[in-house]
Order: C-alpha cells, then sequence, then structure tokens
C-alpha cells in the first residue's frame, strides 16, 4: 500500500467561499478600471460596481468567520519560515482589504449623499457624514486600496504559479475544489 502524499486541504466552506470570491474580485477590479477608462458605459458599470462590492463585502465577513472557525491545514516543507510569514500576513492584508475596500466606497457614497442601491427600491442606509472634503478623502482612499488589493491579489497568483508551475509541490491542492490525485513516490522513496 502507498502512503498518500497529498497535500492537507482547507476545509470545504474555505474551499467553496474562495473559488466563489475569486472571480467576483477580479471582475470587480476590472469593473473599477473600465469605470475610469469607458465613461459612456459609466452607469451601466456602476450599476454591477456597487451591489457586487457589497456582496464581497457580505462574503468577506462569511470568510471572516469561517476563517476563526476553520483552521488552515499547515504549510507544505517545501515553504522557509519567511515565505510561511509572508504568506500569514499576506492573508491578513487579503482580508483587511476585502473588508475595508467596500466600506470605504459605501463610505465615499455616503458622504456624497449616493444612495448604494441593491436592487429595485432596496438601498443601503448611510454610513459617513454627507461632507464633499469626507468624500474627497474617502475617494483617494478607495482607489488606493484598490491599487493595494491588486498588488495583493497578483503576488497571491505569482505566488502560487511559482509552486504549481516551478516547484511542483502541489500547493494548489490545498484549496482545490476538485477530485486530487496523491501525488507519486519521489525517486528513491520507499513504498508503504
Amino acid at each position: 500500500m502507498r502512503e498518500s502524499s497529498a497535500a492537507p486541504r482547507f476545509a470545504l466552506p474555505s474551499r467553496l467561499l474562495h473559488w466563489l470570491m475569486a472571480p467576483m474580485v477580479i471582475a470587480q477590479l476590472f469593473i473599477g478600471v473600465a469605470m475610469v477608462a469607458a465613461l459612456s458605459y459609466y452607469p451601466l458599470l456602476l450599476a454591477i460596481h456597487r451591489p457586487l462590492g457589497v456582496l464581497i463585502l457580505v462574503l468577506a465577513v462569511v470568510r471572516l468567520a469561517n476563517r476563526l472557525r476553520h483552521r488552515p491545514p499547515p504549510f507544505l516543507s517545501t515553504m522557509s519560515g519567511a515565505e510561511r510569514r509572508i504568506a500569514t500576513w499576506s492573508e491578513y492584508l487579503l482580508y483587511a482589504l476585502l473588508l475595508v475596500q467596500p466600506l470605504t466606497g459605501w463610505a465615499m457614497l455616503s458622504a456624497a449623499r449616493l444612495p448604494v442601491t441593491l436592487a429595485g427600491p432596496l438601498r443601503l442606509p448611510g454610513i459617513a457624514p454627507h461632507d464633499i472634503d469626507v468624500f474627497a478623502v474617502l475617494r483617494e482612499c478607495h482607489g488606493a486600496f484598490a491599487f493595494l488589493l491588486f498588488a495583493a491579489f497578483t503576488a497571491h497568483m505569482c505566488a502560487v504559479g511559482f509552486h504549481t508551475l516551478v516547484l511542483r509541490d502541489r500547493l494548489l491542492d490545498r484549496m482545490a475544489l476538485w477530485r486530487v490525485r496523491a501525488a507519486s513516490p519521489q525517486p528513491g522513496t520507499p513504498e508503504l
């Protein structure tokens, strides 16, 4: 019998939330860029951007609660101590940005007295005082956080790509929703 060397996986709710939110965050980043670049589509993009931001905020809260309930699997042995610390802190940064970015957008709109319409007459209440100076500061913060989220997301993708394509240590298996096959033993490793 061969010992399974498959990487320990994240809990199923963690994996589902991860793969549900990833395309939403990618879409939101592209929509944000398109809102600035294609002004003729601005109203349509804004109508998508606002409720999608609220959905990301709700799922980020659910994901944080899930993360506090389910411990992540241990790091792979291929990761150095420094790489483990970077992975941990980048995870914290991503969680913080997934919470702060939509809240900043919501507060920015509240400061401008613009409604956050979810669907039809369903609107969110304001969370910031009506003040043009507050709006201006929050708008700058929303843009800066978007760039930081893009950078953190890109770094995350690059790290996963490096582990998957270069090190081939099956890091991606930890978050996979698909069936993961056991890794073949390394040359010289005795079969059990």
